[in-house]
């Protein structure tokens, strides 16, 4: 039997990535897409799916392990592969004819595999829905499924026009590029399967190709037999410190992984109702001294009902309680003059229209910023998670908050430096719209030097915006302009006024470099001309 190698797949470009966790033993037979391993990095955890089946002869990494792309894995033995291989010369023989050929290759042509397309490197993407069923006839881009991210959600559309035969997937898995949805019958392939049937029965091989698929399910349940035996707990080392932590005893813990296997979420859920039942209404700031909220029945004041945070709004809300908690937050309030911006910007409408650009204050902002940043490094920088470092950056990437129907979202302009007021108003639009379609990819939400937050539209005079950390220390938030009276040292004449609030955390940013960093943007804002000096 051959022996073939399962490695590691392309995981974002991340070097020696920490092996916290292994699903499988020596003898195990894998079914293909099951996790093998589980990787960490400082940001998040993935497993590692089989990309082939077989009997697994050898493990080549330990917990502990450090790992990138391509590294070896397993050794597999390819079970179905060579069982299939000895049966294909008999069956070759007897079909000389071309009549019986013909239909067999035109059945295999026509049945194509739909994958998962680049998804921006995210890996472990959850199925929160799935859009279609077999026996659905589908054209080239209607969508298949829906995955959702920590940030946000995106729809897989089929590459071909035809007829789906099979799912592979269900809600609640975790898909990452190449991960097989099911099988699509193009076209032609749903005109020719009628024919083709009769030669398959005839051919023999191909319940034999099967085989293995059966096989694998009937080795599935073995390590959860040796836990019944052994009175062990099926759990790799994360999930085994986090039950340490938390003191629960495994044993009483159901496993909802693959064979049974207990994971991180399945502690989660049978320590929540006990400590919900135990502080009799807990808290996000439960716990590190802060007291816990009373739990309200609301349905004794009037009628009611409880809806469900998206994922996207649940994970802003922890983000925005860690920020809170962990960053030491100034905010620093100014005024910055548009009169002159805004006479310069409804110049160019008729110019920006010519081109199919959308030019809005944003972009003068963006560019604005971009500038302030390069003339004042202070705020272009990370805290370091040694907590004795500081992360100073070379590039100016700056992030959008959009406001979308799934939530709070933040895209990326990459390189705002560097790009023109047309460029930045065509970017900033493209990225606001995926945003608020869904369409976003992890990477597009990646990489942000500092935020900007308008308000402008919605109305109020200030705010005090949340620093994104630990990957930013900087965040403008922007407000209604209006006109007001202004001292030009003579008199008063009326001026559109920007008020600018600028929050920054206050372990990498002290409140000189905030100054310098807020008088050199307000200065820039109301006289664009120094963006040439």
């Amino acid at each position: 039997m051959a022996i073939q190698t399962i490695k590691v797949p392309d995981i974002g470009g991340a070097e020696g990535v920490e092996v916290i966790e292994i699903s499988v033993k020596v003898g195990d037979v894998l079914a293909e897409g099951d996790s093998i391993v589980v990787l960490e990095t400082d940001k998040a955890s993935m497993e590692i799916p089989a990309d082939k089946a077989g009997k697994i002869v050898a493990i080549k990494v330990n917990v502990g392990d450090k790992v990138s792309q391509d590294s070896i894995l397993l050794e597999v033995e390819a079970e179905g592969e060579a069982a299939a291989a000895p049966q294909a010369a008999p069956v070759a023989a007897p079909a000389a004819a071309p009549v019986a050929a013909a239909p067999a290759q035109v059945a295999a042509s026509a049945e194509i595999n739909m994958v998962v397309p680049d998804i921006g490197g995210a890996e472990g993407v959850e199925i929160i829905e799935i859009a279609v069923k077999a026996g659905d006839e589908v054209a080239a881009g209607d969508s298949l499924v829906v995955l959702e991210t920590d940030k946000a959600s995106m729809e897989i559309p089929a590459e071909a026009a035809g007829k789906i035969v099979s799912l592979a997937v269900k809600v609640g898995d975790k898909v990452s590029q190449g991960t097989v949805i099911g099988v699509l019958a193009t076209l032609g392939g749903a005109v020719a399967a009628p024919v083709a049937a009769p030669a398959k029965t005839e051919a023999a091989p191909a319940p034999k190709a099967e085989a293995p698929k059966v096989e694998a399910p009937k080795a599935a349940p073995a390590p959860a037999a040796e836990v019944e035996q052994t009175g062990d707990v099926y759990a790799g080392p994360a999930v085994r410190k986090l039950a340490r932590q938390l003191g629960v005893d495994m044993g009483k813990v159901s496993g909802t992984g693959p064979r049974g296997r207990l994971q991180k979420d399945d502690i989660r859920a049978y320590v929540k109702p006990i400590v919900q039942a135990a502080q009799s209404g807990a808290s996000l700031g439960g716990g590190s001294g802060i007291p816990a909220l009373p739990v309200i029945d609301y349905s004794k004041f009037g009628e009611i009902e409880i809806v469900k945070m998206s994922k996207i709004k649940k994970l802003t809300a922890e983000a925005m309680t860690r920020s809170w908690l962990n960053v030491p937050r100034i905010t620093q309030f100014d005024d910055a003059d548009i009169t002159d911006l805004e006479a310069f910007r409804n110049s160019m409408k008729a110019e920006a229209e010519k081109r199919g650009s959308k030019l809005t204050p944003l972009p003068f902002i963006v560019k604005a910023v971009a500038a302030a940043l390069v003339a004042e490094p202070s705020f272009n920088v990370s805290m370091h998670q040694d907590g004795e470092s500081i992360v100073h950056k070379k590039f100016v990437h700056i992030g959008i908050a959009v406001d979308t129907p799934n939530g709070l979202l933040v895209p990326v302009v990459r390189n705002a430096d560097k790009k023109g007021l047309f460029e930045l108003a065509d970017e900033i639009n493209m990225l606001a719209k995926k945003a608020r379609d869904g369409k976003l990819t992890p990477a597009e939400m990646q990489g942000g030097c500092f935020t900007i937050s308008s308000l402008g539209a919605m109305g109020g005079n200030g705010f005090t915006p949340m620093v994104s950390a630990p990957t930013e220390v900087g965040i403008l938030g922007v407000s209604r302009a209006q006109m007001k009276p202004v001292w030009n040292g003579k008199e008063f004449i009326p001026r559109n006024m920007l008020p600018l609030s600028l929050s920054y955390d206050h372990r990498a940013v002290n409140g000189s470099d905030a100054g310098r960093f807020m008088t050199y943007l307000v200065s820039v804002i109301g006289d664009l001309r120094r963006l040439l000096l």
